[in-house]
């Protein structure tokens, strides 16, 4: 894929190191699909070669009134874009295991801006893939990890980093009830490093960013800490991947998954079976 080819996403670079991938989707809420992802990847690309690319900043558009409401698969979608783009998108890998070990594995600085709602995968992928998060703290923010609502189970290795973050317990109650989570809330829970008024956000993300690159940063002593901090749970989140694959294409043959899609179409809520 090509960088003049991205649709989902809007990536910009500045002289001063800087960049930012704005997740682009506002008729879906900036929902994240097989293509999103593959466009986040091709841009992670170009900052790996680009040796003035120091910082990545990740947020939403403000015209999608959120940071993500999470992953997104349209088949018809599917068939309307380019053969070349659909030949690089593995449609069996529903946990993300190519984006989470390119996100896990990149060795400058990433920052997340959480400007609103941030559901599934839209709050699983910063977790496994941003070295800091910042949260807007307003009353349209919240994080919500809603995959035992829809009958499947998380994906992007959160089976694995939840618990790291929060503890067993906590993560086994947070997956068991999707209940929405404030900003106070997730910065109580270590999920996010700080909560600002939503103005505010983005010029403390990129207050922050300025700090981590030069002339005030030594940028590869940042990439050999961030390297060192992650290698050794590199291969454990990609085992992770693989059993949260192996768990969703099981799950998504259920007919409590069929009960879920067809809630989502009628509005009302789904009769699960245990089966």
């Amino acid at each position: 894929m090509k960088i003049e080819e991205f649709e989902d996403i809007l990536y910009e670079k500045e002289e001063n190191g800087i960049c930012t991938i704005t997740l682009n989707r506002p008729k879906r809420r900036n929902a994240l699909s097989h293509v999103t992802f593959l466009e986040i990847r091709t841009a992670l690309d170009d900052m790996e070669k680009d040796k003035n690319a120091k910082i990545l900043i990740m947020t939403g558009s403000k015209e999608g009134r959120a940071f993500s409401s999470g992953g997104y698969f349209n088949m018809k979608m599917m068939t309307q874009i380019p053969q070349h783009i659909v030949d690089e998108i593995d449609l069996m890998d529903i946990a993300q295991k190519e984006t989470c070990m390119k996100l896990w594995n990149f060795q400058k600085p990433v920052i997340a801006a959480i400007n609103g709602l941030a559901i599934g995968a839209g709050i699983t992928m910063p977790l496994a893939g941003a070295d800091l998060i910042y949260m807007a703290d307003d009353p349209e923010s919240y994080l919500r990890f809603n995959f035992a609502e829809r009958a499947i189970m998380p994906e992007f290795g959160l089976s694995f980093i939840l618990p790291m973050y929060v503890g067993f317990q906590k993560a086994a109650e947070i997956c068991y009830f999707t209940e929405k989570i404030s900003p106070q809330e997730a910065l109580g829970l270590g999920l996010v490093n700080k909560i600002l008024p939503p103005d505010d956000l983005l010029p403390y993300a990129r207050e922050q960013a300025l700090r981590l690159i030069p002339p005030k940063a030594a940028s590869m002593s940042l990439s050999r800490i961030k390297q060192t901090m992650r290698v050794y749970f590199a291969d454990i989140i990609s085992d992770t991947l693989d059993l949260e694959n192996e768990g969703l294409r099981a799950l998504m043959k259920t007919s409590d998954f069929r009960a879920s899609t067809k809630s989502l179409i009628t509005k009302k809520p789904p009769v699960y079976k245990g089966r």
